[in-house]
């Protein structure tokens, strides 16, 4: 078996088809749901790009793994992907964004060459590289090594930065350029033809891997940069979408009246307050849903090529994304806090052995997490997950409908020490910490500093009251706060020995001989005979 794990950037769970949106067109993506399962109740373990592809490539927590934020890096000695699957003979091969920052100190202080086999693959989150682009180049870093940027500029498009001069720019009516970082640009099409674009780029060069991959099996993590910002898309996609088939916005009035400390501070971020207004959501949701479709051919042409080379039967597969995006919705924009429209992902798994054809084209609600994925690759590669690594759980029993459920609860954390909330509330960045923990009814978020935020998902599924401080629901609180608490007291660090290995210690002071508590001869004999200390 081959694995092809496909993520996009910032792509809502309700914005496709499958998931109901009733404009969008996702053919490919829909039809990918159809041949195996849809995961209805699918979160991060971070709801901003970093922390949440650590979470992904782990298989462990941000509490756990430690990259709290965009830059922060993965510490040395964290085990990834590529480290749990080329032990089994997978290769582990990333082509499109993964957004890893090194733990460069940490390669110095071990004496790491970054230049060795070793030391690239720890500076690459555990992957071999085919083409890392992770897309986001503005002109202050365009000397950022690209192979994207390398692409534009072989084919032409000139100026010191093509990605965003030509990529996630349009050209107004005297040739001037129109930068795509302003939302007033979003319905202009991208100076860049379509071919040439971040989406069918990644696309062309995931498929040049699969012709030169030979016999061994790999998991190729094609990871798209859109429909990530900035909102800018190339013809004809430009224009596939108008305002006519933006949907209502998602927010209440109620939600501003006298809001959780942390909402008002966020409701003062630019971000926020830009998508407050209906022009912006007008122009920029139809250039989102354009790039939305655009990635859908794009996995329609993947497909057809797994199908043109006969690797379709021997291929896992995998889209999801790496959060949402709020596009205006709970007086929101971009992502970072825990309603359903940033945490909550699109996940479709199509396995295509005969054994998960009783699944196939169904939709699960059980609950699952981004961390899952890692722990199901090792089974996928024949081999065992190391659960005192791996914080997630194998879905492949969920598929296998061997089981309807592999936990109770599911747990998502954000660090907003780098945003403007952290000054407006004056808090220490010690305590900028915030952690969600969803029980598939009630989903309690913790503010360190603050009450907590409490929303009933049953009663008010779109979020709009907040019962975090009403006294009728102190029991509701109470438990949601032990279930996070006792998550908290997990062992998160004891990763180097198995609870199997923890086992087979018992005793072991007795076979070394350390006789320690005994009284008299009668006993220790006794304790040998056992075989163990009798405590």
């Amino acid at each position: 078996m081959n694995i092809l794990f496909i993520m996009a950037d910032q792509l809502r769970y309700d914005y496709l088809g499958c998931t109901g949106h009733p404009y969008i067109r996702t053919p490919n993506i829909d039809a990918l749901a159809r041949r195996g399962v849809r995961f209805d109740n699918a979160y991060v373990q971070s709801p901003i790009c970093g922390p949440s592809r650590m979470s992904f490539y782990t298989g462990r927590y941000a509490r756990s793994h430690g990259s709290t934020w965009n830059d922060i890096p993965l510490k040395i000695g964290e085990l990834t992907l590529g480290d749990h699957l080329r032990p089994l003979g997978m290769d582990a091969v990333l082509c499109g964004k993964s957004h890893m920052a090194a733990d460069k100190q940490g390669m110095e202080r071990l004496g790491l060459d970054p230049e060795s086999l070793i030391g690239v693959r720890a500076a690459e989150c555990g992957f071999d590289i085919w083409d890392r682009h992770d897309g986001e180049i503005p002109m202050g870093v365009v000397d950022k090594p690209n192979e994207y940027q390398d692409y534009l500029r072989g084919l032409g498009y000139d100026g010191p930065n093509p990605w965003e001069q030509w990529a996630n720019s349009a050209e107004g009516d005297d040739g001037e350029i129109l930068s795509g970082w302003l939302m007033s640009h979003a319905s202009q099409p991208a100076r860049v033809k379509e071919e040439h674009s971040e989406t069918p780029y990644t696309t062309t060069r995931a498929m040049e891997f699969i012709d030169q991959a030979g016999d061994n099996p790999w998991c190729l993590h094609v990871s798209y940069i859109k429909p990530h910002w900035p909102y800018i898309v190339p013809e004809p996609y430009h224009e596939l979408y108008s305002k006519d088939d933006v949907i209502p916005v998602i927010r209440s009035e109620a939600e501003k009246d006298n809001p959780h400390p942390l909402l008002q501070a966020y409701y003062k971020h630019r971000f926020c307050k830009v998508f407050e207004r209906d022009e912006v959501r007008e122009t920029v949701i139809p250039a989102y849903m354009g790039l939305i479709t655009q990635l859908d051919d794009q996995i329609g042409r993947l497909m057809q090529h797994l199908e043109n080379t006969g690797q379709i039967d021997n291929t896992l597969i995998v889209f999801t994304s790496d959060h949402g995006d709020y596009l205006g919705d709970h007086w929101l924009g971009e992502k970072e806090l825990f309603h359903e429209q940033s945490v909550k992902i699109p996940l479709i798994i199509v396995d295509p052995r005969t054994e998960a054809d009783i699944s196939r084209g169904k939709v699960t609600d059980a609950l699952v997490e981004a961390i899952d994925l890692v722990p199901t690759f090792v089974e996928i590669a024949g081999g065992k997950p190391r659960p005192e690594i791996l914080e997630g759980y194998s879905l492949l029993p969920l598929i296998r409908e061997e089981t309807n459920k592999v936990r109770d609860f599911v747990i998502s954390e954000y660090d907003y020490t780098f945003k403007g909330a952290r000054h407006f509330l004056n808090q220490p960045i010690a305590d900028c910490r915030l952690a969600m923990v969803f029980d598939g009814r009630y989903k309690l978020v913790h503010a360190e500093g603050f009450r907590p935020f409490l929303y009933d998902l049953e009663e008010d599924p779109q979020e709009f009251v907040d019962q975090g401080d009403n006294p009728q629901m102190e029991q509701t609180r109470d438990e949601l706060l032990e279930l996070l608490h006792s998550w908290y007291r997990r062992h998160h660090t004891r990763t180097t020995i198995s609870e199997e290995e923890i086992e087979a210690r018992v005793g072991g002071d007795i076979r070394k001989g350390l006789y320690v508590g005994f009284w008299n001869e009668e006993e220790r004999a006794e304790a040998d005979k056992l075989g163990r200390s009798g405590n």
